[in-house]
């Protein structure tokens, strides 16, 4: 039996940028957090934020969606997770992907860079994530313009995740 050859790692990356320093400074508590169940549609995560420590997301009805380790943690500027999905067996049985976070100055401005990744082409988790993450993006820089979220339900009628 011949090892499979390695494919190119499936991913999604999105960045946002906030101009105002009273939202950087938002961005970043927010960030702290990582999970704010306002702009994550009640979902939370829990970890010691620390290398090595473990990571789970709770859902709403305090059931475990994602779990896995904090590979690197640098607040405020970066946080990388192990991260497994641990709701839908074809999504679990993918394995682990590396969901990386960083914040970086952009002149006045400040960026958050999210790269979420699979060692598997193609994945049905990242497929599945790419429907998610802009959503949560959304809801995070209203939250930080405007002080309320632009959604509340992360699959409002007439848009499909993927």
């Amino acid at each position: 039996m011949s090892n499979p050859v390695p494919s190119e790692p499936s991913q999604i990356s999105l960045k946002m940028t906030v101009r105002d320093q009273a939202q950087a400074r938002e961005l970043d508590m927010a960030l702290r957090e990582i999970i704010s169940g306002e702009y994550w549609f009640g979902r939370y995560c829990e970890s010691g934020w620390t290398p090595g420590s473990p990571w789970k997301m709770v859902s709403v009805d305090g059931g475990v969606s994602d779990a896995g380790t904090i590979i690197e943690a640098e607040p405020p500027r970066r946080l990388v997770i192990r991260w497994r999905n641990k709701m839908k067996p074809e999504l679990e049985d993918e394995g682990d992907s590396l969901c990386t976070m960083e914040i970086e100055p952009a002149g006045t401005a400040v960026k958050l860079s999210i790269t979420h990744t699979i060692e598997r082409e193609p994945s049905k988790l990242i497929a599945a994530v790419s429907g998610g993450w802009p959503k949560i993006i959304c809801n995070l820089k209203s939250l930080l313009e405007t002080g309320s979220v632009v959604l509340d339900d992360p699959n409002p009628a007439g848009i499909q995740s993927k």
